[in-house]
């Protein structure tokens, strides 16, 4: 398994936007922590988190190639681990129909990728723009209004009650608590 400093490393290469890299910080933290309560690698699982969205930038306009690119990469960099290879084609699979998520650390990314957004969308809200500020109350009542944060998908956040045994409250109370953990790194 390849190490943070070189994942970030393969990230910082590849992507410049700021805004993107911090949500693959957000995601990384949210996947320790979902890895620390369902017993998995939290290195593993930040790993992943870390790097899902890594090639965004360069398959942004070709959708189907967005994973395919990263999996290449890990590869050329020595990756072997098949468990990290296959959840990080499982956060596309709707467009690349290669393994669709089914172990928890797929199913993890899958549901806490939108969630993040949410989170920080709601951030965005407060009067004083600080993810500190924010209580799991505030982002599950965001979530039930559609009209905000509309492009984010709330049935595959909701999909953590059935694939990972894990409530909705409880959800957006752990993933919450992560990105308060690094909200200087989230810029937040």
């Amino acid at each position: 398994m390849i190490i943070r400093e070189a994942a970030l490393k393969i990230l910082q290469q590849n992507m410049e936007n700021q805004n993107l890299r911090r949500h693959c910080y957000a995601v990384e933290a949210v996947m320790r922590a979902l890895a620390k309560k369902l017993d998995g690698d939290q290195e593993k699982w930040g790993l992943v988190g870390l790097l899902h969205d890594g090639d965004y930038e360069k398959t942004k306009d070709q959708p189907k190639e967005h994973t395919l690119l990263m999996f290449q990469w890990l590869q050329e960099a020595g990756e072997t681990d098949e468990e990290i290879l296959q959840a990080i084609l499982s956060h596309n699979a709707e467009m690349t129909g290669k393994n669709k998520p089914q172990t928890k650390m797929e199913w993890a990314l899958y549901c806490c990728d939108e969630l993040t957004g949410l989170i920080v969308a709601t951030t965005l809200m407060m009067p004083d723009k600080k993810i500190t500020s924010v209580k799991p109350e505030s982002v599950l009542k965001k979530m039930k209004d559609k009209s905000f944060a509309a492009a984010v998908d709330r049935e595959q956040i909701k999909l953590c009650q059935e694939k990972l045994n894990i409530s909705l409250e409880e959800f957006v109370k752990i993933a919450l608590g992560a990105m308060q953990g690094i909200n200087q790194d989230l810029g937040l």
